[in-house]
């Protein structure tokens, strides 16, 4: 088994998903008792949702590229971004890895929807996700057509990541929001739909009976292809 780099804390919520589901998947697939070799580098979220905010994101860059230098000199052999915007910097991390690989979100998102035999998909995340090119131009790379909800249905997803489910509040109200943008980006074309923000798993998952389309968790999708490559 190689040993896993985390780079976390996006926030804390969405990494301790990220916790559970490699240690459930390990245990799954080696047997009771087994757990992961893993190092985890948390960020303070506070301080990088306000770089965020402030359009920092070489800072943001530098601070991900030298906390991936000290996982691999701790020994990481893979490593994982535990968080969908966060990958805005993979580049500056993967430079920053030497030997060490960077398993991609994207990639492993991208093996999720061809399991569904879609292939247009519906982008939710936050606003840095859905708005910044990064994450739609790879899907698109990988083959996929993707469909982004309009700008109000981006304000209030981006509103509720940031001001319900980082802080671990809940709400049915949230949970409609979501399956309504779903829905409508159905009505244009979409026939499936990415949970591309961790915190979503919160309000629905694959296989949920009131989504328009089928449902691809990318947390899911990431944790399996991290598996995958601790244990190839």
């Amino acid at each position: 088994m190689r040993t896993l780099g985390l780079l976390g804390g996006t926030s804390w919520e969405s990494t301790a998903v990220y916790y559970a589901l490699l240690n459930r998947g390990i245990a799954e697939r080696l047997g009771p008792l087994h757990q992961p070799r893993l190092l985890l580098h948390s960020v303070d979220f506070a301080e990088v949702a306000a770089l965020q905010a402030e359009g920092r994101w070489d800072v943001l860059a530098e601070q991900y590229a030298d906390a991936t230098r000290a996982l691999v000199a701790s020994g990481a052999e893979v490593l994982g971004i535990c968080a969908n915007t966060m990958h805005l910097v993979a580049p500056d991390v993967v430079a920053a890895a030497g030997d060490a690989r960077l398993v991609h979100v994207v990639d492993a998102t991208a093996e999720g929807v061809r399991r569904e035999g879609a292939r247009t998909v519906a982008l939710l995340g936050t606003a840095y996700t859905m708005e910044k090119p990064f994450y739609a131009d790879a899907l698109r790379d990988c083959g996929l057509a993707v469909v982004v909800p309009e700008e109000a249905d981006r304000a209030e997803l981006q509103r509720i990541v940031y001001e319900e489910l980082t802080r671990g509040v809940v709400r049915v109200e949230s949970r409609q929001v979501l399956l309504d943008v779903v829905a409508r980006c159905a009505d244009r074309g979409a026939d499936a739909a990415l949970l591309a923000c961790t915190e979503f798993q919160m309000l629905a998952e694959p296989g949920d009976v009131d989504a328009a389309v089928p449902l691809v968790d990318t947390t899911r999708e990431h944790c399996r292809a991290l598996l995958d490559a601790v244990l190839d």
